[in-house]
């Protein structure tokens, strides 16, 4: 049985929801570099921004509330990387465990590839052993570790870079 009703488009009636599952990592992980709380509105433009470049962003629904979301940007703005894209996941507390992350990951990957996405790329601060695991369960392998590059909560953080392609 699944543990959520859906998988869909995010819409800017999600950003709320999507904020606060965000800010949880913001303020008490260093699974974002980011550092300062974000708004419901700037969700929203960053929502606009993602779905406004033709890459999708989509949430995982229960009973009408987001579990968690996945998106993807461009890798880089040079025209030569057009067929590679980043992309993220980031649940609920109470949705970890549960295979939400996956679902959405493989859906987000087949939206992607049909979207002409050729090479995806995952970064996860390090250490993060249940990212890893999501991102290795999708066949992502490791292609690099770049040491002491985020600091956050007053320590020095790695980064790992996983991949897949579709070529």
């Amino acid at each position: 049985m699944k543990a959520y009703e859906v998988i869909r488009d995010a819409t800017s009636s999600d950003s709320g929801m999507i904020a606060e599952i965000y800010n949880d990592y913001i303020l008490n992980t260093a699974i974002t570099f980011e550092e300062k709380r974000v708004s419901s509105a700037e969700i929203n433009d960053r929502l606009g921004r993602v779905q406004g470049s033709g890459l999708p962003w989509i949430v995982a629904i229960e009973n009408s509330a987001v579990l968690g979301y996945a998106y993807a940007v461009k890798w880089k703005d040079r025209s030569a990387y057009r067929f590679a894209a980043e992309m993220t996941v980031y649940l609920a507390a109470d949705a970890q465990g549960k295979g939400i992350g996956t679902s959405l990951y493989k859906e987000l990957l087949t939206r992607l590839r049909d979207n002409d996405i050729q090479t995806v790329i995952g970064g996860v601060t390090l250490p993060n052993p249940a990212s890893i695991a999501l991102h290795e369960k999708v066949g992502m392998k490791k292609v690099a570790h770049f040491e002491k590059v985020g600091f956050k909560f007053n320590r020095w953080h790695d980064v790992g870079y996983w991949q897949l392609n579709f070529i």
